[in-house]
């Protein structure tokens, strides 16, 4: 629907039929009561409707089809002061244009609101059925088809999809025993609420239509303070489109749970914020997040078959942190099982589909959380990171990626790689999103003893560093070295420099010592994944599909082409006796910290910048997706990556740029991040609508 000018007064006032005329307009009706009672009345009260000359409305009195056709007519052109056009010949054979009805039954039809009979006749004089209703109402609003309810609606039902559409828009409810009573004709007092509601709805939605899809979290949060938007509606919206998106149309297949107690979960927050009552920055906020974050309310999985239906005791501490903070956990998305590589497969959820290009990779292993994002599932979502798995699929989404510094937020709960190299954080549309998530997750938590380490070293809230001016003076030190040879990666972030230069930021190249060796070593994810899955699986109790790698890899329920990676990391007998593993341990982190710190202390750079992957996203028929070395340099040294939007490709994929930054820098990070996006706007939703 376009956005239309508000008119001050209504135009019009609307009678209910041919014998009705109006009646006073502060008077109430003296047969009307019930739960209508007030909508009634105030329906009269702004001309809507009106009753008899003894001060009745007749309220169970049916309406017929040419009545309720003039209502829905003078109600759209009362609010939206649009004279609509009643055609140049009748469409049915019982319709005169000079009848009482007949131009508003024209009006309608013209508009393809309302439909006849198979022998050319509308029959205006019979009445009109709530589903009949149901359907008129749904075409005038163009509120399109959405799933119903109720009991006695039938799925195949071709009213159905009208019916779901007018009890999600509010303009049309079922009983008290979760009925609609689709063939009972609807009576004056019902039509009299509706038709309120009706014009309620198009007043707001030409005045204060609220774009949900691309907004910001801050957005809105604003939006609902201004009361513009509900939690609830943000909650339908997003369970629409992935309804409509992820497992039809184009088949996105990037969640494996949805869940089922959001709308419930939203309207609870909504009364909360109505009586005065705000949790936090994320209160009524939806946020997805990879199926490895342990969910009291939904089963964590890693996307195995071997632990479908497993129940965590208790929520991951970030995702109990998320909750506190008001967030809707919206549900699970698919990863690359157990979070071993970059496509983004996994037994119990297939494969995830690049949204920019549906026979791509969507990169991983968080690939699920970013596709869901940048589809606009969720408002923003959470994945973890050992050697890149937030900030690829961030660049192949089109997204931001934090992989936080070593120690900011707790790993509790979440099934474990390497626990030597694993976070979890933030993917996000925008920075800010980003940031407003991170305020969330970030804290000291007894159960993960390195998270003291940021005790001390966390802002009141890194949302304070959004700087449009951030690049203002910065200096930033390019790493061509892992540029790589792609033309359309070089090209982009080539532009990025330029632009950051164009910004206020002095950039130069540098070179990090020991950069070949560095980028040599190999994730620990090859040693201590066995050791510390079973650790995970003996934390789930009794109740554990599992209690081992072993018996996973026994029971067969994996993907099949994970079997020989992960035979290979249960033939690990120990790490304390692995010469190979304790030589990694004492050398990889001392030899990464010591040259990447050279170069920050010697060049006086704010930050280091490369391309997030070297590489665009794969085909998913050749079944490889390779992460290349550039992401190896957060987790080797535990500092702080952004992977941050800088264009296309020629062929449309995502490229992102990776701005590394010393231990607990980031709020540099976002100050320049957030001052490039800025300054540039790369963000661009993927158009497979």
């Amino acid at each position: 629907m376009s956005k239309m000018k508000k008119g001050s007064a209504i135009a019009a006032s609307v009678t209910m039929g041919v014998s009705l005329f109006a009646g006073s307009a502060s008077a109430e009706f003296s047969d009307v009561s019930g739960s209508l009672k007030n909508e009634v009345n105030e329906a009269q009260k702004m001309g809507l409707v009106s009753g008899y000359k003894d001060g009745t409305f007749k309220p169970i009195q049916a309406v017929t089809r040419g009545e309720f056709a003039r209502l829905v007519v003078a109600a759209y052109e009362s609010s939206s002061k649009e004279s609509l056009s009643a055609g140049t010949t009748s469409r049915f054979k019982d319709v005169s244009a000079s009848s009482t009805l007949g131009p508003a039954i024209l009006k309608a039809a013209e508009k393809g609101w309302i439909a006849g009979y198979s022998d050319g006749s509308f029959r205006p004089n019979e009445p009109v059925l709530r589903e009949q209703a149901a359907r008129i109402l749904a075409e005038a609003a163009e509120l399109g088809t959405k799933a119903e309810p109720f009991g006695d609606v039938p799925d195949d039902s071709v009213f159905a999809g009208s019916i779901g559409a007018v009890e999600n828009a509010n303009l049309m409810y079922g009983d008290t025993n979760g009925k609609f009573n689709p063939a009972l004709q609807i009576t004056r007092d019902q039509s009299a609420a509706t038709i309120l509601r009706f014009f309620r709805y198009l007043e707001d939605g030409l005045t204060e239509q609220f774009d949900i899809k691309e907004a910001t979290i801050l957005e809105m949060t604003a939006a609902m303070e201004e009361g513009k938007l509900t939690s609830e509606e943000l909650v339908r919206f997003y369970l629409d489109r992935i309804d409509q998106f992820d497992q039809q149309g184009p088949s996105i297949n990037s969640m494996l749970y949805v869940n089922r107690d959001a709308i419930e979960t939203a309207k609870q927050l909504d009364k909360e914020r109505a009586a005065g009552t705000i949790r936090g920055a994320l209160h009524g906020i939806p946020i997805v997040l990879k199926d490895n974050y342990d969910t009291v309310d939904m089963p964590t999985t890693g996307g195995s078959l071997s632990l479908e239906g497993s129940m965590a005791p208790d929520d991951a501490y970030q995702t109990a942190q998320l909750r506190e903070e008001g967030a809707i956990i919206i549900g699970k998305a698919n990863l690359h099982e157990f979070a071993f590589g970059f496509e983004t497969y996994s037994s119990l959820g297939g494969q995830t589909l690049n949204p920019y290009d549906l026979t791509k990779f969507p990169g991983g292993s968080s690939g699920g959380t970013g596709a869901a994002v940048t589809s606009n599932f969720a408002a923003a979502g959470l994945g973890t990171d050992t050697g890149g798995s937030i900030r690829v699929p961030s660049s192949f989404n089109n997204l931001v990626g934090i992989r936080p510094t070593m120690g900011l937020a707790s790993r509790d709960g979440i099934i474990p790689l390497a626990l030597t190299q694993d976070v979890g954080g933030p993917i996000a549309r925008t920075v800010e999103d980003a940031a407003v998530v991170l305020d969330a997750i970030a804290g000291y938590d007894e159960a993960d003893p390195v998270t003291e380490e940021s005790n001390g070293n966390i802002p009141e809230s890194y949302t304070n560093y959004l700087d449009e001016d951030g690049l203002e003076g910065a200096r930033i030190g390019v790493v061509r070295a892992l540029f790589g040879e792609d033309p359309d990666i070089i090209k982009a972030t080539e532009q990025a420099i330029d632009d950051m230069e164009l910004l206020g930021a002095e950039v130069i190249d540098v070179t990090i010592p020991n950069l070949d060796q560095i980028i040599a070593y190999p994730s620990l994810s090859g040693f201590e994944f066995k050791f510390q899955l079973n650790d995970y699986l003996a934390s789930l109790g009794e109740n554990a599909p599992v209690t081992s790698l072993a018996e996973v890899i026994e029971s067969g329920k994996y993907h099949p082409a994970m079997e020989a990676s992960m035979k290979a990391r249960e033939a690990k007998v120990s790490l304390e006796n692995d010469p190979e593993y304790l030589n990694i341990i004492e050398t990889r982190p001392a030899i990464t910290k010591t040259s990447l710190m050279d170069v920050f202390d010697g060049q006086d750079v704010d930050a280091l910048l490369y391309p997030t992957s070297a590489l665009l996203p794969q085909n998913i028929e050749n079944k490889s997706q390779g992460g290349g070395p550039n992401p190896k340099l957060s987790p080797f040294s535990g500092y702080p990556a952004m992977s941050v939007p800088i264009g296309f490709s020629e062929s449309g994929l995502p490229i992102g740029m990776e701005l590394l930054g010393t231990e607990f820098s980031e709020p540099t990070l976002i100050k320049l991040a957030y001052s490039y996006q800025e300054g540039t706007d790369h963000r661009m939703a993927p158009d497979f609508e």
